[in-house]
């Protein structure tokens, strides 16, 4: 049974920073294309961060870009998602998805395969 495990999250100040992890289990996903998402209250969940399974390719959404950084490790089946200058705008549910392809997460997102539970980064004023 695949599981994705988020951890990392919690409440910062606005300008402050968070490492976010995700743990995949259930099988080898060094193959596999690895993200985050994010969704705000009253808002739709969107695309935040893509890696390719090798590492080569990152993707960031413009909203995120310079700020955040995505990153793998596949000996440890594990994504980070470093976020520095954070603002309140930031502040939501990130989730973690696994899929074959970085195209699904960038242009069909409710096609990715697998998700984590999400947790919560809270960003004050």
């Amino acid at each position: 049974q695949v599981q994705l495990v988020e951890s990392g999250g919690g409440l910062v100040q606005a300008g402050g920073s968070l490492r976010l992890s995700c743990a995949a289990s259930g099988r080898t996903f060094s193959m596999y294309a690895m993200g985050w998402f994010r969704q705000a209250p009253g808002k739709e969940r969107e695309f935040v961060a893509a890696i390719t399974w090798g590492g080569g390719g990152t993707y960031h959404s413009d909203s995120v870009k310079g700020r955040f950084t995505i990153s793998r490790d596949n000996a440890q089946n594990t994504v980070y998602l470093q976020m520095n200058s954070l603002q309140p705008e930031d502040t939501a549910v990130y989730y973690c998805a696994v899929d074959r392809t970085v195209n699904n997460m960038l242009k069909l997102p409710a096609t990715v395969a697998y998700w984590g539970q999400g947790t919560q980064v809270t960003v004050s004023s």
